[in-house]
């Protein structure tokens, strides 16, 4: 089976490169060092990479033989929230970060995965989550591990900041 080894960034490659196939998934699925896949046209391929990456919408798989896999976000169910002004998110944003969950910050609102307990929350503290469908590219975290985070190849002094619990 052909390898991908190595991830090109959005932005870093042109999709007028030999774009072979295309992997939807969604935002668990982008974040994988070794797995099996099935590409939309059909191809088969094993993600094989020296450790787990966070993959965005854009970014290419480059396989062994120079062709380019490109990763798509799959939409998934999630929550847009909104609220009254600025000072009325922010405060929601603060309820979220100390429940230490992920969310996709957009400006005027935020994204969050569908969850009946924290949409509850959020009506509570006079928010609004509107159920919707999309992509989820969340905040990487103050310490760069997801999305926004393309140093492959960084290593920590710290161990412990070294989180490869998705693995497979």
């Amino acid at each position: 089976m052909i390898r991908a080894t190595r991830v090109v960034p959005a932005g870093q490659w042109s999709r007028s490169q030999l774009t072979t196939d295309t992997v939807a998934l969604d935002y668990d699925e982008r974040h994988r060092r070794r797995i099996a896949m099935k590409g939309r046209r059909g191809l088969e391929f094993l993600l094989d990479l020296d450790h787990a990456v966070p993959l965005r919408d854009g970014d290419a798989l480059e396989l062994e033989d120079g062709r380019f896999i490109l990763v798509s976000a799959k939409h998934e169910p999630l929550a847009e929230i909104t609220a009254a002004n600025p000072a009325e998110l922010m405060r929601v944003a603060w309820h979220l970060g100390n429940r230490h969950l992920p969310v996709q910050l957009l400006g005027d609102k935020i994204r969050i995965r569908r969850d009946h307990v924290i949409e509850a929350m959020v009506a509570g503290l006079g928010a609004t989550a509107t159920p919707i469908e999309a992509p989820f590219d969340p905040e990487g975290g103050a310490y760069g591990h997801g999305h926004h985070h393309h140093h492959h190849h960084e290593h920590h002094a710290n161990p412990a900041l070294d989180h490869d619990d998705r693995l497979d």
